[in-house]
């Protein structure tokens, strides 16, 4: 399943780095930098490296465009395989699987699409690892600069904040 990932392109104007592998160990790496933040490091990591394991199914060239669609929901089932095949137990199945399934909440949130589904994810993941998750997601991508940092930074924040209320009316 992990090949897979690198001969899955994926659009440059995103991912100036390149496959999804490259994305993937970038993700990785940033990942190790950060872990001690997250609740559960194990879970975190395994999040990090399977996080885009549904890309390659999803992938498609649609109007001179690489897209992804739905590569997280699709992703949710292929990291319960691939788990699966290393005989993991179910709860910890089950949370990398979750994470997988909702690391591209904070891009639908901040920007209001309509496949954004905050009440359902945070029964099912909690709101901070999602946000930790998806940082060292969105800084796995080509050069990182302080106004990416910034602009990655507030949109977390917003994400959070969304979470609050919907968690604390």
């Amino acid at each position: 399943m992990l090949s897979r990932l690198k001969k899955t392109e994926q659009n440059p104007q995103w991912h100036p780095e390149g496959n999804v592998w490259n994305h993937t160990l970038n993700v990785v790496d940033n990942g190790a930098l950060v872990r001690e933040k997250s609740a559960d490091e194990t879970v975190f990591m395994w999040s990090c490296l399977l996080h885009d394991i549904g890309k390659p199914p999803t992938t498609r060239v649609r109007r001179g465009k690489i897209t992804a669609y739905d590569h997280d929901k699709v992703g949710e089932k292929l990291s319960a395989e691939f788990l699966s095949a290393f005989n993991c137990d179910d709860e910890f199945i089950y949370k990398v699987s979750k994470m997988v399934r909702w690391h591209m909440q904070v891009l639908m949130v901040v920007k209001n699409l309509p496949f954004a589904d905050l009440e359902t994810m945070v029964g099912e993941v909690p709101a901070n690892e999602i946000a930790l998750l998806a940082m060292c997601d969105r800084l796995g991508r080509g050069e990182v600069t302080d106004r990416i940092i910034s602009e990655e930074k507030k949109n977390i924040e917003r994400f959070l904040e969304k979470c609050m209320l919907l968690l604390d009316p």
